[in-house]
């Protein structure tokens, strides 16, 4: 078993949360200003970085650990007293060639008090960026697009003239150096916008008034603008929407029947969980819970997140894909490896810090040397995550509909999920 608290919190930073990100873009320019001041780096992370390739070499194989048996009473416990103040639903999968446990508590909506179902869709948030990469790396594996081909050339026009040179393998490891729009931070503001459509390229117009962050491939900082360049690659490479790609190319040929990408619906179609958001007494809308207040947040857009958060699924259809996926039938076997390689950085603005996102994914090792990777998502009323070792010995699927899902800082209620999974 897990045996402190830094190994949960490691393990949180794997399965449980990702660095904040905006949901919201303010407005971007309908033309290009008239005149700009050259972007340079905001900063320079690390002393003397220095550019590392678009696809580094792959690290040494993971080591050969035995992963412990399902640990049920632990994972009872992780959702255990649903609904509950931090959370109103939980759906966890645990699977793996050491067997399986599911389980499924709490309430579907709160209105009627129907109970969560483990069928339910919920929406992935940021578990949409595993399929992104998938498909850029299936498009490498077809020779029509390269890791070390320049967004200016393959997009021309979308970043500043001013700006070096990015490479496609950069925007999936987070290595780029380009950087996020500015937009408000405040609930309210996003509850009020809730309904409002954006345009993939109005998103990175708006990120792109900004300097650079720092030089292309010498630090590491998770942006979704990263990944809404990577869909619009997609659709340029293959003159065909982003989501039909995802479709065509991951959704259908795994059999995940109940996921799909909404597009600018701000609908969850069939059975789902509501989502819904703590809020203070006063707020909008706000209706009682428990000795607070929350907001109703299932219907919203996701054009703000598009290629990176805006996959609606179920627990059962991502473990499908995450076998699919390790197993390389979604990604060839050569095309893969970057998804299981973290570069040779730093974090942005921490030299002490090393890397830690790989193309898509998070590379963690865990006390005792077993190895994991997984990715998780937040939308407001949705904490969802995704988790495996790379031999599939063991796999965690969860969505939790939790009351302060994008707050910072870890969800307690995913991390008990997380650690209970792996221990």
């Amino acid at each position: 078993m897990m045996k402190t608290a830094a190994a949960g919190l490691a393990l949180a930073t794997l399965l449980v949360g990702a660095p904040a990100q905006a949901a919201t873009p303010t407005s971007a320019p309908t033309s290009a200003p008239t005149s700009r001041p050259t972007p340079t780096p905001t900063s320079t992370p690390c002393p003397a970085p220095t550019a590392g390739p678009a696809h580094p070499s792959a690290p040494p194989a993971d080591p050969p650990v035995q992963v412990p048996p399902i640990n049920e009473a632990a994972l009872r416990e992780s959702i255990a007293g649903l609904p509950a103040a931090d959370a109103t639903a939980a759906i966890v999968r645990v699977g793996g060639r050491k067997g399986s446990w599911r389980a499924v508590r709490g309430v579907a909506d709160l209105a009627t008090k129907r109970k969560a179902a483990a069928g339910a869709r919920f929406r992935a948030g940021s578990v949409t960026k595993m399929f992104t990469t998938a498909v850029v790396l299936q498009l490498v594996a077809e020779r029509r697009l390269s890791l070390d081909d320049t967004v200016q050339d393959r997009l021309p026009g979308l970043l500043p003239a001013s700006y070096p040179e990015v490479r496609v393998g950069q925007l999936l490891d987070h290595t780029s150096g380009l950087p996020a729009p500015a937009v408000p931070g405040t609930l309210e503001y996003a509850y009020r916008t809730r309904f409002k459509k954006w345009t993939p390229e109005e998103y990175v117009a708006l990120a792109v008034r900004n300097p650079i962050e720092f030089t292309p491939g010498t630090a590491q900082h998770y942006l979704n603008t990263n990944t809404f360049v990577a869909g619009l690659l997609i659709e340029r490479v293959t003159g065909r929407s982003y989501e039909r790609e995802v479709t065509t190319r991951i959704l259908r040929p795994v059999g995940m029947k109940d996921s799909y990408l909404p597009g600018a619906s701000v609908r969850v179609r069939g059975p789902h969980h509501e989502g819904y958001q703590s809020v203070p007494e006063g707020f909008d809308d706000a209706v009682p819970y428990g000795d607070g207040y929350v907001v109703n947040m299932t219907e919203t857009s996701v054009t703000s997140t598009w290629a990176s958060g805006d996959l609606i699924s179920t627990a059962a259809d991502l473990e499908k894909f995450v076998r699919a996926l390790f197993s390389g039938k979604v990604v060839p076997p050569a095309q893969l490896e970057p998804m299981f390689t973290v570069p040779d950085v730093t974090m942005f603005g921490a030299c002490d810090q090393p890397a830690v996102y790989t193309s898509g994914m998070t590379r963690l090792v865990l006390p005792g040397g077993l190895v994991a990777y997984g990715k998780t998502g937040a939308r407001y009323g949705y904490s969802a995550g995704v988790g495996a070792t790379r031999d599939l010995e063991r796999t965690l699927v969860y969505s939790v509909n939790s009351t302060d899902a994008k707050a910072s800082g870890q969800n307690q209620r995913a991390l008990g999920i997380a650690v209970a999974a792996f221990s």
